[in-house]
């Protein structure tokens, strides 16, 4: 069965790969992004395009994620016309590659205000449509970072564990409404995403001078990712929007809480399972073990 869709982040990278992937296998997608009418207007056009000439239902909405009002207008605008939300794509993010001292605390502000506080400004946007349907989907493009912590991305990675943080709680919560979580959480991709092209430094170039010591570490961490995939493999990013598209092709019930895509082999799945485990006991010892099912529409059986 099609879903309609919604993808923050699309402009570029996972989020608009998995645009194209998810309306290739029939769905109805919306592709969102800042500035669809200046910066992003090439990007915009292209999917659109897209759409056009594969008879594909593509569309592309304005969406920043920075803003409440236009979290809101979005969701607004897509139920309007299809009269329904049934999935969101959390996939905006942006990545800050430097010493984690040298980043003053506005420049961490910044990046949690994309990377989680983001998250929170969508989901408030799309909930209340979701629970008053008894369904839905929140699937979060998340990160291995958060399993496994490389050096020189702290503030990243500190955003996206506090991102994997907030979208399983909030699982506990929406569960209750039929509303499904799933988080893909990607290894590191060198090519194909605009994340280390685009990534942010520190502002204090005073204090990332004096962490000199780590400059030749630094300079070569795209060739010291590349150097954990194995010979021969191809890390491509396509994966991961193959993934989200797989997973939202199964029926409600049945998709996987979380999913790994990682070329890098982290072994981030061995650190979910201990995790995963952790958290369901101590749920149950707290008595709240009926927060981790998610309710069908009906509120009469357990459909995950």
């Amino acid at each position: 069965m099609s879903s309609v869709i919604l993808i923050t982040g699309a402009s570029t990278g996972i989020g608009n790969l998995t645009a194209r992937e998810l309306a290739a296998r029939g769905h109805t997608v919306y592709a969102s992004m800042r500035n669809v009418d200046t910066r992003n207007v090439q990007h915009a056009e292209e999917l659109i395009e897209f759409g056009l000439n594969t008879g594909h239902n593509l569309d592309v909405v304005e969406l920043d994620v920075q803003s409440q009002a236009s979290a809101e207008a979005a969701v607004a605008t897509i139920v309007e016309r299809e009269g329904r939300l049934d999935t969101v794509v959390h996939n905006a993010g942006h990545l800050f590659l430097g010493y984690v001292e040298a980043f003053t605390a506005e420049d961490v502000q910044h990046l949690f205000d994309i990377n989680v506080v983001g998250i929170q400004r969508v989901n408030r946007a799309a909930l209340p449509h979701m629970r008053s349907r008894g369904s839905g989907t929140l699937l979060y493009v998340g990160s291995t970072t958060s399993a496994v912590l490389p050096p020189f991305i702290g503030p990243y990675v500190a955003s996206k564990a506090a991102g994997d943080a907030l979208a399983q709680v909030t699982a506990y919560e929406v569960n209750e409404f039929g509303i499904e979580t799933t988080i893909v959480m990607p290894g590191p991709f060198t090519e194909g995403t605009s994340h280390f092209p685009n990534a942010s430094q520190a502002s204090d170039s005073e204090r990332a001078a004096a962490y000199g010591v780590f400059e030749p570490m630094l300079n070569r961490y795209e060739e010291a990712t590349n150097g954990l995939f194995p010979a021969g493999v191809d890390a491509n990013p396509k994966a991961v929007a193959e993934e989200i598209a797989r997973i939202l092709g199964l029926p409600a019930g049945t998709r996987p809480f979380r999913s790994v895509v990682d070329f890098a082999d982290g072994r981030a799945d061995e650190v979910n399972d201990i995790g995963h485990k952790a958290s369901e006991e101590y749920l149950r010892r707290m008595g709240y073990e009926e927060l981790l099912k998610v309710k069908s529409r009906t509120n009469a059986t357990d459909t995950a």
